[in-house]
């Protein structure tokens, strides 16, 4: 299949930069696939196309805040580092976008400071500062780097790091993002990019939904930093894509497979969650219908 076949023009003019006063306060484009048809609402209309014995599959993974700007020991050249994953069973490893990749090599450290590229300023003590050095390469060109630190990795990374807010956002972070670019049902600390389709439930429209009689299965898959990287081959099928964890609780199985069972729709909130579901997903062959183990 080619990769052109998936060109389409978005005007950036069309491209929020920042996101609607109130989350369920954004447009909703609905398409029927009977015949067609399109309406515009807004995101808090979507009770009207839900019904009793629904089931909403939700990703909960959280949004690290994983850029970090920093610069180079002894050259002082700015660098910046987005976080893919922690290297399993290795502690403090984490494999690591690097940009300008060019400029580190193993052995190289990097110092950042609590200062972001919009010149706001961090509360953490200038003598306690997160330093990474680089310790190896990934199959994938991303590097390999070993934190060193005062106190708990992830309370330093939240007072220094910024969100890994996607490309089409060209403004600079601020502080809202932290707050803003999570769903607000997130849970389980891993994500490098939010699940997108998510971001418009708001607490009073998810208890709305369950009030309807709509079930609510929360899985986890941390969307990996692939979410970032172009698509430079011409077939999609030569396109690697980069690996992401995914995981179902026995809670949400059984609220999954409880709703195939009484016919019910199951309707997975943006591609993060369908394709966890469509992952983990079996064909039973007694029961006659696909089901996710527990």
């Amino acid at each position: 299949m080619d990769v052109k076949d998936f060109d389409y023009n978005l005007p950036e003019e069309l491209i929020a930069q920042v996101p609607s006063a109130k989350r369920d306060e954004c447009r909703l484009l609905v398409i029927h696939m009977k015949d067609g048809r399109t309406e515009h609402r807004h995101f808090y209309d979507i009770l009207d196309y839900l019904k009793p014995g629904d089931c909403l599959v939700l990703n909960n993974s959280k949004v690290l805040p994983a850029r970090l700007f920093g610069v180079k020991e002894g050259t002082g050249a700015k660098i910046e580092f987005l976080l893919s994953k922690r290297v399993e069973g290795s502690g403090d490893r984490w494999e690591t976008l690097v940009r300008p990749g060019r400029r580190l090599k193993i052995g190289d450290s990097v110092v950042f400071s609590g200062t972001a590229p919009d010149g706001t300023k961090s509360h953490y003590p200038e003598n306690k500062l997160l330093r990474a050095e680089v310790v190896g390469y990934s199959e994938d060109g991303t590097r390999i780097v070993e934190f060193k630190y005062d106190g708990i990795f992830l309370e330093r990374l939240e007072e220094i790091g910024q969100m890994p807010l996607p490309p089409y956002i060209t403004r600079a972070n601020n502080s809202e993002d932290k707050d803003r670019y999570q769903t607000v049902y997130s849970k389980v600390e891993g994500s490098v990019a939010a699940p997108t389709a998510g971001l418009h439930f708001t607490k009073e429209l998810l208890a709305e939904a369950e009030a309807k009689g709509v079930k609510l299965a929360y899985v986890t898959l941390h969307v990996g930093i692939g979410t970032f990287r172009p698509v430079k081959a011409d077939k999609v099928e030569d396109h690697h894509m980069h690996f992401e964890e995914y995981s179902i609780d026995d809670e949400a199985a059984a609220i999954i497979n409880e709703t195939k069972a009484a016919g019910g729709r199951i309707i997975s909130v943006g591609t993060t969650s369908t394709r966890t579901v469509e992952s983990a997903a079996v064909w039973d062959e007694d029961k006659g219908r696909y089901t996710v183990p527990a």
